[in-house]
Parts: structure tokens; C-alpha cells; sequence
């Protein structure tokens, strides 16, 4: 996975790597001990409970009743600041500008703890992708040339081979699919490596899974998914917060809750005009 630090992750490299390279990047650098610190201590306060929230490509988990070993948390947003701070870095921002477009939106913030023993999860591609595993319900001459999707996360846990670091296929991107038994994925993936602070950036329609946990302490991260502006979003984070919050967003933040883009609309009940074209 080829590595980039704050300072020469430019929009432009991750770009490329991200459509025509690997499909998925590193960049070191972008948060502080502290705020790492403070984000895994809120995230162990929010699941402590072994009760299971929902989750996905976890079926075998599920089978074996092993969902306890894998927590989730949901509307980050509302739980610390620092999770806005995330969302919103500047670097990323930069580069998800250039790869969704200026006006992207964040389709869900939560964190996955897997805990020590914890199963790893299914192969597969992400929001709004992961269920082409039905491929008729999509539109024919559906593919992944153009980006719908970018995902992020950030690491609180070293992620070791042995802490079942998120495995992926380099190139996989390149290609609309989901994996099958046939593909070999566990034969054939590399894993993405790091240390806490680290983010790992990567294209949705890479091949990847959480690999299981054989290691003695939790592999956690936030995970961040990005979308663009005209894609439903997987969850409803407007919904979820307090009206304080979305009163005093930032600008980016607004836009990454996509309250600037106003559709759907009852345009019968909408302000006359023409609100669209060149001029």
C-alpha cells in the first residue's frame, strides 16, 4: 500500500493510486495522540454492552454466534467533537474534492471494535456497491470507472497481521465485481498496516474485509464513508442529531451532511423560479 504523510499526500497522487494504482492508500500524520486517545476512550464508553447493534458482511459471526466480538458505534457525530474534526481534516477534504467532486457528502461515521477472538468478515465492496452480489438490481452497464464512493479509517488500534488488519486486493477497483470463492481473496490479499493515527484511504470498490483478530487487545477504528452529492446516503445523520448541532455547523460540515443540496424536494410547494442551468 503505498504510504503518504500530511505533507506530500497531494490530491492528485492519492487520486491516481486510488482509481488506477492499488485502490487504497496510507497517510500518517493527520491526528494527535490526544485526539486519538480521545476518540477510543469515547468509542470503548459507547460499547461496552455485548448487545449487538447492526452490522453487514458479518454472517458467519452471526451464525456462530460470535456478534458480540464485533461492536459497532453509530452517530459518531453526536458522541465528541473530535469526530467532526475528523471528518473534516483539511487533507482529506482536499482529496475527496478531487475524487467525488467539490460538493461530496459523508454517507456515515461510526467505529468498528473487534474484539480479541473476533471473526473477520466477508469479502466484498462498500456502500452504495455492497450489494452487487445481486448484480439485477443495479443498472445494466453499471461500473466502478467513475467514484461513488471513498472510505476512510482511521486507526486506534495497531493494525497488525495479527490484529486482523483490513485485507484488500490491490487493483481490484479496476473492475465492477463483487468476489467470489472463486477469486481466492484470502490467498491473494495484501493487509493494510498501521498505527494508531494512521488513516487508510481507499476506493469502495476495492475488495476488502476485516481479517479475524488472533492478536491479545482490540483492532478499532472510525470509519468514514464519503459519497457524492447525489447519492443516498447509507445513514441518516441529520435525523440522528440534535438541532443545536446543525444550527452551529461549519460550512464544511454542512456540506458534508448534505444540507446544502436540497433534493429530494416537494418542487410543487418550492420556491418559483428557474433554479437550475448555465445562466
Amino acid at each position: 500500500m503505498r504510504r503518504f504523510t500530511a505533507q506530500t499526500a497531494t490530491p492528485d497522487d492519492v487520486v491516481h493510486e486510488l482509481l488506477h494504482g492499488g485502490g487504497a492508500v496510507a497517510i500518517s500524520g493527520l491526528f494527535s495522540p490526544e485526539e486519538i486517545a480521545d476518540a477510543r476512550a469515547i468509542i470503548m464508553e459507547h460499547s461496552e454492552a455485548e448487545t449487538p447493534k447492526v452490522t453487514h458482511f458479518q454472517g458467519s459471526a452471526e451464525e456462530t454466534g460470535q456478534l458480540k466480538l464485533q461492536r459497532r458505534v453509530w452517530n459518531l457525530l453526536a458522541k465528541g467533537e473530535v469526530f467532526s474534526r475528523m471528518a473534516a481534516h483539511p487533507v482529506l477534504m482536499d482529496i475527496l474534492r478531487a475524487f467525488l467532486g467539490t460538493e461530496f457528502i459523508m454517507g456515515s461515521i461510526a467505529a468498528n471494535r473487534i474484539l480479541p477472538g473476533g471473526p473477520g468478515q466477508e469479502p466484498h465492496v462498500d456502500y452504495p456497491y455492497w450489494d452487487f452480489h445481486k448484480p439485477e438490481t443495479h443498472p445494466v452497464g453499471f461500473n466502478g470507472s467513475f467514484p461513488m464512493n471513498a472510505q476512510v479509517s482511521v486507526l486506534l488500534d495497531p493494525f497488525t497481521k495479527e490484529s486482523g488488519a483490513t485485507g484488500y486486493l490491490p487493483g481490484s477497483q479496476k473492475e465492477l465485481r463483487y468476489p467470489t470463492a472463486e477469486d481466492k481473496f484470502f490467498d491473494r490479499c495484501e493487509q493494510m498496516l498501521g498505527e494508531p493515527g494512521d488513516v487508510a484511504l481507499f476506493y469502495g470498490v476495492t475488495w476488502h474485509c476485516a481479517m479475524p483478530n488472533k492478536a491479545d487487545h482490540d483492532r478499532s477504528a472510525v470509519l468514514i464513508q464519503y459519497l457524492p452529492k447525489w447519492v443516498k446516503p447509507m445513514e441518516d445523520m441529520p435525523a440522528a442529531l440534535p438541532q443545536s448541532f446543525l444550527e452551529q455547523a461549519s460550512p464544511d460540515m454542512r456540506q458534508l451532511l448534505g444540507l446544502n443540496y436540497p433534493y429530494p424536494e416537494v418542487l410543487d410547494a418550492a420556491k418559483a423560479g428557474n433554479t437550475e442551468g448555465r445562466t
